[in-house]
Formats: C-alpha cells, sequence, structure tokens
C-alpha cells in the first residue's frame, strides 16, 4: 500500500504470530521436531510463513517464540516476542487458554471476554484452535499458554490498565494483518472503553482529543478514569458507537484548534484530514460581535490558539460560539434524546475556553447556559 507517495509494508497482528507460535510449539510437542517455517492459515483465507525466534522442548510441554513484524505501523508491539508454550490438556477439555508472563487478564466487564480471563480476544482464539488442529485434529486437548517477553512494560504505552486488562498487553486481530496508519486500533480501544464504563454503570463518559482535554474534562466532572475516552482524531467513531451503545451524558472534550474543526463540520479532527478555516473563524467572531478589526487580525492569525489569544484579549467569548457550533456537529451523529451532549473547550493549560450546557441530543442547539 501507498501513503503521502511512500510504499508501506504491512505486518502480521500479534494474534497472528500467537498462531504460528503455537503451530510451531504443537508440531514439536506432537512429533518431536520444530517445523523450519510454520504457515498458519489467517480469516482472509491468506497463508503466511514465519521463521522461529525461540525453539524450547522439556518435559510434557514445548515452546516456540515469533518476533512480531508490524510492518510500517508505528505499533508499540512491534518487535516484540510473542510466545507460545503447549501442554496436554485434560481429555475432553478441547483448547484451553493460560495468561503467560507479559498478557494481561481481564479483570471488569464489558469486553468481549469475561472477567478472569487471558487477554486473549475470540479472533486470535479461533486461529490459535484452528492452527493447533492443523496438527492434531480438531477434537485435539491442549493447554495454550500465550507469553509476551517485556509484555508489562509495553503494555503501559496501551489502554490496557484504563480498561482493566491487568499484568500486560492483550493478543489481538480481526484479520491478522496490520494495515500501517490505520484508525482500526484506535477505534477498537475507543469502543472497549465504552463498553466497560456502561457494564460498570456509569452515566457519564467524557470522549478527550487530547491529554490536556482529559485532565482538564476529568478535575472538571471529577469522573473516575473509567469514564474517560482517549477518542483522540476520531470524534465521529465515539458518537456512532454510542448511538448504539448509549450512555445518558456524553461530554466532548478538546483543545481550542480541534474543537473549532468539529466545529465547522469534521467529525475527524486530524491535522492530515484539513486544517482548521481562519476565515471561517473570523466569520464566527463577527456574528459574536467582534469589530472589523479583530476579525481581519484573527482572518490572518498563525494558528487557531493565536486566533482565541487575540479574542480573549478583546473580551470576546469566541469559546462559548465554538463550543455551541461544535456540539451541532456532534448532535447530529447521536440524535438521541435519551443522550444529553455537552461540550468544553479548553486551552493549552487546560483552562476552560467554552462550553455549552448538557443538552438532549436530538435537540436543534444547546440550551443556554
Amino acid at each position: 500500500m501507498e501513503a503521502d507517495g511512500k510504499n508501506l509494508r504491512r505486518g502480521w497482528t500479534t494474534g497472528t504470530c500467537a498462531a504460528a507460535a503455537s503451530k510451531a510449539a504443537c508440531l514439536a510437542l506432537v512429533s518431536g521436531k520444530f517445523p523450519d517455517m510454520v504457515e498458519v492459515t489467517l480469516p482472509g483465507g491468506q497463508r503466511p510463513s514465519f521463521a522461529l525466534a525461540l525453539e524450547e522442548r522439556g518435559d510434557g510441554f514445548a515452546r516456540a517464540g515469533i518476533v512480531k513484524d508490524a510492518g510500517d505501523d508505528p505499533d508499540v508491539t512491534h518487535g516484540a516476542l510473542i510466545i507460545s508454550t503447549i501442554r496436554r490438556g485434560v481429555r475432553g477439555s478441547g483448547i484451553t487458554f493460560k495468561a503467560g508472563k507479559g498478557v494481561g487478564t481481564v479483570t471488569r466487564p464489558g469486553l468481549p471476554l469475561a472477567v478472569g480471563e487471558p487477554a486473549i480476544n475470540p479472533v486470535p482464539r479461533k486461529m490459535i484452535a484452528e492452527a493447533i488442529a492443523e496438527v492434531a485434529g480438531g477434537e485435539a486437548d491442549f493447554e495454550v499458554e500465550i507469553s509476551v517477553a517485556d509484555g508489562e512494560k509495553i503494555a503501559e504505552k496501551t489502554l490496557n490498565g484504563r480498561l482493566g486488562i491487568l499484568g500486560g498487553i492483550s493478543i489481538l486481530g480481526t484479520t491478522g494483518i496490520v494495515i500501517p496508519f490505520s484508525c482500526s486500533a484506535w477505534i477498537h480501544s475507543i469502543w472497549r472503553g465504552i463498553d466497560v464504563a456502561r457494564a460498570a454503570g456509569l452515566t457519564h463518559v467524557a470522549g478527550s482529543t487530547g491529554n490536556t482535554s482529559e485532565k482538564a474534562v476529568q478535575t472538571h466532572h471529577g469522573l473516575p478514569e473509567i469514564a474517560l475516552i482517549d477518542m483522540g482524531d476520531f470524534v465521529g467513531g465515539m458518537l456512532k458507537y454510542l448511538r448504539d451503545h448509549p450512555v445518558p451524558k456524553v461530554t466532548i472534550a478538546g483543545g481550542v484548534a480541534k474543537m473549532t474543526k468539529l466545529a465547522q463540520g469534521m467529525l475527524d479532527v486530524h491535522s492530515k484530514r484539513g486544517l482548521a478555516d481562519l476565515e471561517a473563524l473570523a466569520k464566527v467572531a463577527a456574528e459574536a460581535g467582534a469589530d472589523a478589526g479583530l476579525v481581519q487580525r484573527i482572518a490572518t492569525a498563525n494558528t487557531v490558539s493565536q486566533a482565541f489569544g487575540l479574542a480573549g484579549e478583546s473580551g470576546l467569548a469566541l469559546g462559548d460560539r465554538i463550543a455551541t457550533l461544535a456540539w451541532t456537529t456532534a448532535a447530529r451523529a447521536l440524535k438521541d434524546p435519551a443522550i444529553s451532549l455537552e461540550i468544553l473547550v479548553f486551552d493549552r493549560e487546560g483552562r476552560l475556553a467554552g462550553q455549552t450546557p448538557f443538552t438532549p441530543s436530538d435537540h436543534s442547539e444547546p440550551l443556554s447556559a
């Protein structure tokens, strides 16, 4: 695939690596010999092959490891050693799973796995079972222990702790393939965060575009960490999921630049999707009561942040107007009388720069403060 004129290499998910390592370990346990290369079938029918980075046999077990190659995707698990240890299982038990060192355990409801289960997602479990079946048949009984070298440290760079997955990373993947710079992993983490909050009975969640706005909204409302959704640039991805999985109160919090983009109708507020329109912002300022001189200075400002600074110096409540317009964009994605929506706009220091009150999202505009 290509991006910005460059050919980008695809990679393999942790689930694919775990399946390949499990097949190799099972082959060694059954036959006494590790394969030179191991091939697995992906959900789409592709059959990639992998070299082994670790081979070990002992009393009643075989262990194999594969280094994850995420291609050109900036994945925190790129280069991680994914290890599978296979042991014979109790007769009639089928394939059972165990979290080894560096793989997390589910501690909160709301995820696709039960509390207490190793964080090996459903598709990787199916891939592992199918890979073992290629070696030993579909009725075989094995215990599969997946571990990840330095998995606990890697997990610190993920949202697992917030989701209640403790002790390491998750073994993930739905297609088996990592597509460079895709939004899929982030969108799915947003969805799982909402699921966990709903399962905990929370009635208020807050999606934030970054660390500053997340800390600010948590302080503003006194929210527990589990209520905080790291939506990043994917405002639309969060709202569309909430439309089908509602929570009574939803706050969208962000900095002035990204909230201005939301106000201008963009549900994906990444800089690559387009910059905030300063001339349009100047028109909003005029509607909010700015004089001609201020309107001109805002239109020719270098950044949205500078434009907000100019408005603030003139005593213009530009943030509230941007919050109102952002609310209108976000509400269109929800349109649910049972979901009340609030917008909070923060500056770079985390100070509140604009807001709307909670208003049912089927309204045409937010209520007056």
